[in-house]
């Protein structure tokens, strides 16, 4: 039986789709749930007739978005993050961040729905972002991640423990070296071998 769908089914079609499917899914499921109509002539017109008007209006909307999407294309975003070792960020970089931060630069609105970011940034770098604005629109937008003021003013490790252990080791091996005026004697006197006496006449 062939039905036209009216709504997102999954696995198999999206709406306005014309799509060949069991009888008894269609009776029983689909057409119950309002998931889509019979694909009737009349019904099929109609789907023609929108169709025609959804194509008019996409084309529109694209020459209106023409310059704006050329305006994305030259507009180069710079996101401060907390950044950590190997400049791996603490947290992520979002879609809502990109939207907002393009939409502050642009000085109009950008639907965080536009940017396409199939998974949030990790790391610092330079990325190329699509933000589809409507129909084939798709105009990309540069973004550089960068540390932010706390993360570049992070200081080299402080050496203030190693610097009590030198100065620990150099008192310990002071200590070691030093000895009294009585040892150094007694020293002394070990080291001196004993005269051997004279014979007697």
């Amino acid at each position: 039986m062939k039905v036209i769908l009216t709504e997102v089914v999954k696995f198999l079609g999206e709406p306005g789709e014309v799509k060949e499917v069991a009888n008894g899914y269609a009776r029983n499921y689909l057409l119950p749930r309002k998931m889509a109509v019979a694909a009737t002539p009349g019904a099929m017109k109609q789907i023609d007739q929108r169709k025609a008007t959804e194509t008019r209006r996409i084309a529109k909307a694209e020459d209106d978005n023409r310059s704006l999407a050329s305006t994305i294309e030259q507009t180069t975003l710079h996101i401060k993050a907390r950044v950590g070792t190997g400049g791996r960020l603490y947290g992520s970089v979002t879609s809502i961040d990109i939207a907002k931060a393009l939409s502050d630069q642009l000085g109009q609105e950008i639907d965080r729905r536009k940017v396409e970011l199939d998974e949030n940034l990790h790391q610092v770098g330079t990325y190329q972002v699509p933000v589809r604005l409507v129909g084939r629109l798709v105009p990309k937008v540069n973004v550089i991640v960068e540390p932010d003021e706390a993360s570049a003013l992070v200081a080299v490790p402080t050496v203030t423990a190693s610097t009590t252990q030198v100065e620990a080791t150099n008192e310990a091996t002071t200590t070691e070296q030093t000895v009294t005026p009585e040892e150094d004697v007694t020293a002394a006197a070990t080291d001196v071998e004993p005269v051997a006496e004279a014979p007697a006449e």
